[in-house]
């Protein structure tokens, strides 16, 4: 009975030898042998270093997200035809968004640097009410006389005065030559208040001014429309205005500012004021105030000042207005504002059916893949890699795109910038505007698809035919 109990000799042995690898007490794991084969140490020790390669890719940081990119890229490269026309609504209007940025942008500056060359602390004052105001800003009412540009003189914070005679639709000839500007009669002060800059000659003094003497100074296109024919030196020569002689002293630099300051004829008030219109009144004040920030208080003291002097009741409305370029700064940064909206707005509903292209690309992909989806969910990968593999497809898609749109929308503001002499004007903004935009729209229409691929049964997934 006990003889028969106990194992047949050498059993134990066998079992011990039949024992799987992997449930050894060494924990080595062994190379299966075909037909009983035996391991060799090579193929093991190539399997062991395998495993240890993968077991430090997993310690790496940030493999996941190299693992994704290029699976991403694979798969848009495999459809790159499909890939090409999803990104289309993307960097269309990225590329429209930088475009109109950059145009809005070449106005605004364009707006400050007029701005800055007429003076930002310049403030003028019109005869009459605003709404009587003419086309050159003088009103059709005779308010303003000399007497009142000296009062204004002695405000505070005012330092530079001219008043202003204009005298329009002159004819201006010298040797043959002759065209039709305008001529105004200012003081020295003018020089200071509009920051001439002369490309020849000097500016006229205040004892010109005094002296009621017959010079002028003259714009650019005044010198180019009387003196390039004959190629003199307009310094010097004397050009007729109406019946009257003036000698050249100086030419203003071209200022392109489109206030007509190149086709201008300026000469001495007092000498403008007998000789070419005769009269008591003047067409305007100009002055300079030593700060911007006092410009309002300036004005409010001007008013107050011409209404007593044209002793003007309360309730009375003013014969007269003042206007500076900050308004008019104010206002054109105003416009451009809205224009800048406005663009923008547009651009940004291509950018939104560019996002939902991409969304509707992706959940085609994620229809298409359904069985590597399966494959991956059952080997070990997360859901969380899932969704972020199809994630980075749609960033990836987005970034091309927008990467083409920036290339594309530089291209297009530049030429039409240089086209309509505009600056072109890059900043930080004008980038990252559309490029933020465009990732965010991306996220919005990108996550859906990931998320649908992410819950995807790994069973059900299997099932679908290759």
């Amino acid at each position: 009975m006990s003889r028969s109990m106990q194992p047949p000799p050498g059993s134990a042995p066998q079992m011990k030898a039949n024992r799987p690898a992997n449930l050894s007490t060494n924990r080595t794991m062994q190379v299966a042998s075909p037909a009983g084969v035996p391991a060799t140490p090579s193929s093991q020790a190539a399997l062991e270093n395998m495993m240890q390669q993968f077991r430090v890719v997993k310690r790496r940081p940030f493999s996941s997200l190299g693992a994704n990119y290029g699976s991403a890229l694979e798969a848009l490269w495999g459809n790159r035809t499909r890939s090409f026309l999803t990104m289309l609504g993307i960097f269309i209007g990225v590329a429209a968004v930088i475009a109109a940025l950059t145009l809005t942008q070449g106005v605004s500056a364009y707006i400050d640097n007029l701005i800055g060359q007429l003076g930002t602390n310049t403030v003028m004052v019109f005869p009459g009410a605003t709404s009587n105001r003419g086309a050159q800003g003088a009103g059709t009412a005779q308010s303003l006389s000399d007497q009142d540009a000296q009062d204004i003189s002695r405000l505070q914070h005012v330092v530079a005065v001219s008043p202003v005679i204009v005298a329009g639709g002159v004819q201006a000839v010298y040797k043959g030559q002759n065209w039709n500007t305008n001529v105004n009669g200012v003081n020295d002060s003018m020089q200071d208040i509009q920051g001439w800059k002369l490309a020849q000659g000097t500016a006229f003094s205040a004892v010109d001014e005094q002296q009621k003497a017959s010079v002028a100074v003259i714009g650019d296109t005044v010198m180019h429309n009387l003196f390039d024919t004959s190629g003199d030196n307009p310094i010097g020569k004397e050009i007729r205005v109406r019946n009257q002689l003036f000698r050249v002293v100086g030419v203003l630099q071209a200022s392109g500012s489109g206030f007509s300051d190149d086709d201008v004829i300026y000469v001495p008030f007092s000498t403008a004021q007998q000789r070419l219109r005769n009269t008591t009144f003047i067409d305007q004040v100009q002055l300079e105030v030593d700060n911007r920030s006092n410009i309002t208080e300036v004005e409010t003291a001007i008013t107050a000042l011409l209404r007593k002097n044209h002793h003007l009741q309360a309730g009375q409305s003013n014969d007269f207005s003042t206007f500076d370029f900050t308004q008019f700064l104010q206002r054109a940064q105003q416009q451009t504002t809205i224009m800048t909206l406005l663009l923008v707005g547009i651009a940004a509903i291509s950018l939104t059916v560019g996002g939902i292209g991409i969304m509707n690309i992706m959940l085609v992909s994620v229809t298409e893949r359904t069985r590597e989806i399966g494959i991956r969910v059952s080997i070990g990968a997360k859901r969380s890699d899932i969704r972020n593999q199809f994630l980075v497809e749609a960033l990836m898609l987005c970034m091309i795109g927008a990467a083409i749109g920036l290339v594309l929308g530089l291209l297009i503001g530049w030429v039409v910038t240089h086209a309509t002499g505009l600056p072109f004007v890059i900043t930080v903004t004008t980038i990252a505007i559309p490029i933020v935009v465009s990732v965010g729209i991306t996220l919005i229409f990108g996550i859906y698809p990931a998320i649908q691929a992410a819950r995807l049964d790994p069973v059900e997934a299997l099932r679908v035919e290759a």
